[in-house]
């Protein structure tokens, strides 16, 4: 199932499959260090993330000298590709450094593919780190940090992942991870890491009791190829060992108080050719029961143990000397992981691939969503819902108000959802038909968008579903004519033509009368001022009276017959306008 989480990174953060990735977090810039790892700066990665420049004066590398805090969401994620079933070497450092001033170093919660792996428990002034090695379930791997308390933010200085050769750390049940508690390098006198371990594991050396003795190899070199865990040289170099074959070598890797689950391999390799007189042969002891067949180091060579067994911090652990045996047991490494709970499968497939859909169309508003989706359960992605099966399903998914904005994607696999809240966004084209054959949906929230066409049959036939579509302006209800829904929700058509309503014809009688009439009045103005005109010359013509009171009656007679035609044309417009109004053919 976890298989299908690949889908969601494709814009985030995917790296090729078997590659090592190393993250320098807080930093903006890629470069390569002393051991040529090359470290990417992780700056661009999250928008809502804060890099911070921590402040202590300690000495550290430069790695740690920045970090990335989270002050929003739940949880925050890295992703990156793997090949299903590769085993992974996972580290997560902290190194808070009082970079806020606070000092008030925080704990928070990291997960690893939805399943819980350590409460982070930083330091004022140290270096935390925690290490899990992981069989990965999926095409991709995600390492979450989680809030846990109030005001106390998650961080992180660094993050490593190394592939592993394919024969380590295979003893375990691939469903199961080890998260790692010690690994020490007895009788060495400083920390073993890259270059000496091409893993870069890192082995510490390890503080001994009294009638404790370091001894050192004579061996020039030490073949590990009978170790399938692939142990460097460097930690088989040196050993502990006791002075009597009647004592015992106690080890306490300081087991929990509550019972846990152990893995542990122990690494023995002679440290000087024995003569024939000679014989190093012992047990390992629980609770002073043995738990392994005689170990016999070898010179030049190393012997690899592992013991899988239940542990508290009543649990005494020891190595004891056969009764043959010549010379007391010695030990040259150590590593001692916890066995995780049975790892979750993580959400169902069928919706992470639905989502993948989703945040492929809509990378601006979800690109930064990683990890998985529902798990774990208190920390689900805040825009969904899911189910509390064992796979669980999610039921609900609530982008409104997330400004999405392009044409809804195909995630018809999300056949469980029963709630659909896409509201107020920019969402265009046409209502997929998929979402009425979603054989659990109730509500159907598409609300405030540009959604255009006509609501599918599946969906507008769909008693069972709640549908709000208020807000779409392109959008046509089925089986009518066009009738783009208005902002209330309610729906305006077009009306056949034999309908219509009366229109106001006042805008197109005044836009046809009006020059009559400006005509009208400049005719009138002329006639009345030639009226005037003639009287007054005839007024002052001597002998002319008579012929002036026939001129000007005639006169009077050719204003009245003008004015009656304008008066009758505009009758006749005004009919040919009422006429063209009620008959739309015209």
């Amino acid at each position: 199932m976890a298989s299908c989480l690949v889908f969601l990174l494709l814009a985030f953060f995917a790296f090729s499959a078997n590659a090592d990735v190393f993250f320098d977090c807080g930093a903006s810039d890629t470069y390569t260090d002393g051991n040529s790892i090359e470290w990417m700066g992780d700056g661009d990665m999250f928008q809502d993330s804060q890099a911070e420049v921590v402040q202590s004066s300690k000495t550290m590398s430069p790695v740690m000298s920045t970090l990335t805090v989270f002050t929003t969401r739940k949880k925050n994620c890295y992703s990156f590709s793997e090949n299903k079933g590769n085993p992974l070497l996972v580290r997560a450092s902290f190194f808070y450094g009082n970079y806020d001033k606070k000092s008030s170093p925080p704990s928070f919660d990291m997960h690893i593919d939805g399943n819980d792996w350590v409460t982070v428990k930083t330091s004022l002034d140290q270096l935390v780190n925690y290490e899990v090695v992981y069989v990965s379930k999926g095409d991709t791997t995600s390492i979450c940090l989680a809030q846990t308390q109030p005001n106390q933010f998650p961080f992180i200085s660094a993050l490593e992942v190394r592939n592993l050769d394919s024969k380590m750390y295979n003893y375990l049940d691939p469903n199961y991870a080890l998260f790692l508690r010690s690994r020490v390098a007895y009788g060495a006198k400083e920390t073993v890491r890259l270059p000496d371990d091409a893993y870069d594991r890192i082995w510490v050396p390890a503080t001994v009791d009294s009638g404790i003795t370091s001894v050192a190899s004579d061996a020039i070199t030490i073949d590990v190829v009978n170790a399938p865990d692939n142990p460097p040289q460097a930690v088989l170099q040196n050993a502990i060992t006791i002075s009597s074959t009647s004592d015992s070598i106690s080890i306490n890797p300081g087991f929990p108080d509550q019972e846990v689950s152990i893995y542990m391999n122990l690494y023995f390799s002679e440290v000087t050719q024995l003569d024939t007189t000679q014989n190093r042969s012992f047990k390992a002891y629980i609770d002073k029961k043995p738990v392994s067949d005689p170990i016999i180091p070898p010179y030049g060579e190393v012997t690899e143990t592992f013991i899988n067994f239940t542990a508290s911090s009543n649990t005494s652990f020891s190595l004891a000397a056969n009764p043959d045996s010549t010379l007391p047991p010695l030990v040259n490494a150590m590593e001692v992981f916890y066995i995780s709970d049975r790892l979750t499968d993580g959400t169902n497939s069928k919706d992470v691939e639905g989502l993948s859909e989703l945040q492929k169309v809509f990378s601006d508003a979800l690109h930064e969503w990683s990890g998985d989706p529902c798990l774990p359960s208190p920390y689900t992605w805040e825009w969904i819902s899911c189910s509390n099966d064992t796979i669980p399903r999610i039921t609900a998914l609530d982008l409104s108000n997330f400004d999405l904005s392009g044409e809804l994607p195909d995630f018809s696999s999300m056949d469980a959802l029963v709630t659909i809240n896409l509201q107020n966004s920019s969402i265009n084209g046409l209502i997929p038909d998929f979402l009425g054959s979603l054989p659990n949906l109730k509500e159907l929230n598409l609300a405030d968008n540009y959604f255009s066409g006509t609501i599918p049959p599946s969906i507008s036939t769909n008693k069972k579903l709640k549908l709000v579509v208020s807000g779409n302006p392109n959008l046509c209800v089925s089986g009518q004519s066009c009738q783009p829904t208005s902002t209330d929700g309610t729906t305006s058509s077009s009306i056949p033509s034999g309908r219509r309503k009366k229109s106001n014809k006042l805008p197109v009688i005044l836009g046809t009368t009006i020059p009559i009439f400006v005509i009208f009045w400049a005719i009138v103005g002329f006639i009345v001022h030639h009226k005037r005109k003639t009287a007054a010359i005839i007024a002052i013509t001597t002998g002319q009276t008579g012929g002036a009171k026939r001129r000007s009656g005639a006169n009077n007679m050719r204003f009245e017959a003008v004015i009656n035609e304008i008066n009758v044309n505009i009758q006749d417009q005004t009919t040919t306008e009422n006429d063209n109004q009620s008959d739309p053919q015209k």
